[in-house]
């Protein structure tokens, strides 16, 4: 689904058939509870902000998450959780170059 060289991944909320992800604030959701995974670990009030390893935003329009690989490299399992939110829920799933650009 991913593949190792992937320095991002593009989360969408959006199925493989194509259909809208419900509940509409799914991608702050999870942002929300992958905010502990960050560099240099937890700190006081981290909890309030998003990690810069799982951020939500938009792609044309869709929403989406966008994971770094950065957090594969130092929370596997927490990574692992993010990849397999989006194979459990059939999202689409698109990979990118580190910039927060997909790929083509």
């Amino acid at each position: 689904m991913v593949s190792n060289a992937a320095k991002e991944v593009f989360i969408l909320g959006l199925t493989r058939s194509g259909k809208t992800f419900r509940p509409s604030d799914w991608a702050e959701r999870l942002a929300g509870v992958m905010s502990q995974f960050r560099p240099g670990g937890p700190q006081p009030g981290s909890h309030l902000r998003y990690s810069p390893w799982c951020i939500p935003s938009s792609l044309d329009g869709i929403k989406c998450v966008i994971v770094n690989r950065e957090l594969r490299d130092a929370e596997p399992m927490a990574w692992d959780f993010c990849v397999n939110f989006a194979r459990d829920n059939d999202l689409q799933v698109r990979e990118g170059d580190g910039q927060g650009r997909p790929l083509a």
